[in-house]
């Protein structure tokens, strides 16, 4: 469903494992990256309605998601750790075209949200069906349903709103990039890492 290129290898889920505070702090910050980055779609994008309609459902419940992972933090009694760079998400950021119309550049910015969604549904999964730990498993496996919906949110506006960009074409090559980029993660307990 998600057309990755690569999947990710089970042994990461007892990397992740292995380090749960790391994990979750890092986590964490990914959730409240992803609001962030669905309130700037909507700030840019005001005039298309239905999105700011969709993306700010997503917004409250990349937070909910946030407050969900700082409250299992506080409750095994771990530290919420500082905000970290994900250079994941950054080599994503490199691919992004920058020349071109706004078109172009919205375009981009909602491929960009779908593919980070889309990595983070399929971690999401490993995670839930790889970890010895029930409860964290059973959370995974709600939070990549969810994930899944707002891929799919991403890649349908990006359809909807292209005036000259062959989003199928474009997405292809998002794939493509992504699957040569992820085969250098997932050697550390970070959900991109």
């Amino acid at each position: 469903m998600l057309g990755l290129k690569l999947l990710t290898d089970p042994r990461w889920a007892n990397i992740a494992e292995s380090n749960l505070e790391e994990i979750l702090t890092d986590h964490a910050w990914c959730e409240q990256k992803a609001a962030t980055n669905a309130i700037n779609l909507i700030a840019d994008n005001c005039e298309h309605i239905d999105l700011v309609s969709e993306l700010t459902i997503i917004a409250l419940e990349e937070m909910q998601h946030f407050q969900q992972v700082v409250d299992i933090i506080k409750k095994r009694g771990y530290t919420l750790g500082r905000g970290r760079k994900d250079d994941y998400v950054g080599q994503l950021m490199k691919f992004c075209k920058r020349d071109g119309s706004r078109n172009n550049s919205f375009i981009e910015r909602l491929l960009f949200a779908a593919m980070i969604e889309a990595r983070s549904c399929e971690r999401f999964r490993v995670l839930s069906q790889n970890i010895k730990d029930k409860e964290l498993a059973k959370f995974y496996h709600d939070l990549m349903v969810s994930e899944a919906g707002h891929y799919t949110t991403f890649l349908n506006f990006a359809r909807k709103y292209t005036i000259d960009v062959d989003v199928d074409k474009r997405w292809k090559e998002w794939l493509e990039f992504e699957g040569e980029l992820i085969m250098s993660f997932g050697n550390k307990e970070a959900i991109h890492g």
